[in-house]
């Protein structure tokens, strides 16, 4: 078997709320949503980046790891732009597998980590 790509879906308690962290925080852009009577469901892109919202109200295993990994295409200045919103930032730590990475935590508690190589 083999796959080019895999989109991480995120359960959100408000979907509006989440969507304008996603959008504002982190630089995404909507490519579709749905949903009726209200829209509870949405694809977003950021350059090579996307991830599915979906409005969701019933029970989730708890996790407190990291729900998407993002890698941008300036680690630095995203992590500024992401500063300048007033969002907490985790970090920056380098791992011992050689990345720099930050953690974001949007308003449903979805950590999102951002990375680069730190070599």
């Amino acid at each position: 078997m083999s796959y080019t790509n895999a989109t991480p879906v995120l359960r959100v308690s408000d979907y509006q709320r989440a969507k304008a962290f996603y959008m504002d925080v982190l630089g995404f852009e909507v490519k579709q949503e749905a949903g009726e009577p209200v829209t509870g469901f949405g694809i977003y892109r950021a350059g090579q980046a996307q991830l599915f919202l979906i409005a969701w109200n019933g029970p989730e295993a708890a996790y407190e790891n990291w729900r998407v990994y993002l890698y941008p295409e300036n680690f630095a200045a995203t992590v500024d732009k992401i500063k300048a919103t007033g969002t907490a930032i985790k970090g920056p730590t380098v791992t011992e597998y050689g990345m720099r990475e930050v953690e974001v935590t949007d308003p449903d508690g979805n950590v999102l980590c951002l990375g680069e190589d730190a070599g």
